[in-house]
């Protein structure tokens, strides 16, 4: 395959308070073994070249791992390849003379830093409220002796997956953050190790989520669509269950502490 020539629509903003705009570029003579990432660092070297402020973009290890790489690509999540995140995306996904719209997430969890860096701590701060264990101190215990069910197991590894990039919150028409939030109870909750705070992380996370901004769960289906890890919406529901038993077991709390 010959090299591609391109067009980029990319949305350029100084800082947050700065009003932002698509500004075009020509991307010339791209490899299409290429990862987008590394199409990226050659229109930058391009810019730096001539002067001109290179575009900012979160990334860090390249190998779909770590979830900094999150871009809107032609309006879908991560771009046109499904269970694929940014950085995996190689450019022979594109064809010559294509017109590429690249944007940061949208949401208002996730305010744009620069261009298209935007700040997605709040999904840290959602698992700080729940996300962890308790794990006694000594010698740790034989994981051979711990046993659990092969489709438990299962469950659990595939919601643990998740990476948290956000494609989910930036795919979801309401902007929520419940497969997210949904993937780290689902992946702790099914464990023996995490049910002394199973009925608790659910209620601290999910209140955690709320405040953080995020829209409500209306089941579109979008996030697992847009999912790199393609985690499935099933997680949500294990998530609402979890809550309306911690809703319930608040309940019978204060009735027994007003007898």
């Amino acid at each position: 395959m010959s090299a591609l020539n391109l067009t980029l629509q990319v949305w350029r903003q100084a800082g947050p308070s700065s009003p932002g705009r698509l500004v075009r570029y020509e991307a010339r003579d791209i490899s299409p073994d290429m990862s987008f990432l590394e199409m990226l660092d050659v229109v930058n070297e391009r810019l730096q070249e001539k002067g001109e402020v290179p575009i900012a973009f979160d990334h860090d290890c390249r190998e779909g791992i770590c979830g900094s790489c999150s871009l809107m690509i032609n309006g879908v999540a991560h771009g046109p390849n499904p269970g694929t995140a940014t950085c995996q995306l190689h450019m022979r996904s594109f064809r010559d003379g294509d017109e590429i719209r690249i944007e940061p997430w949208r949401a208002r969890a996730f305010p744009v830093v620069r261009d298209l860096v935007v700040d997605r701590s709040a999904l840290d701060r959602i698992i700080a409220a729940g996300g962890y264990i308790s794990a006694a101190t000594g010698g740790a215990r034989d994981a051979n002796t711990i046993l659990i069910a092969k489709d438990t197991v299962d469950t659990a590894m595939d919601a643990a997956q998740c990476i948290g990039c956000g494609a989910c919150v930036a795919a979801c028409p309401n902007a929520s953050a419940s497969l997210f939030t949904a993937a780290k109870i689902t992946h702790l909750g099914l464990l023996p190790q995490g049910q002394p705070e199973r009925i608790m992380r659910a209620r601290q996370m999910v209140r955690q989520m709320d405040l953080e901004g995020f829209g409500g769960c209306t089941l579109y289906g979008e996030c697992q669509e847009a999912c790199p890890k393609e985690i499935s919406i099933d997680t949500i529901t294990r998530m609402n269950r979890d809550f309306l038993r911690a809703g319930l077991s608040a309940g019978r709390a204060a009735v027994a502490g007003s007898d």
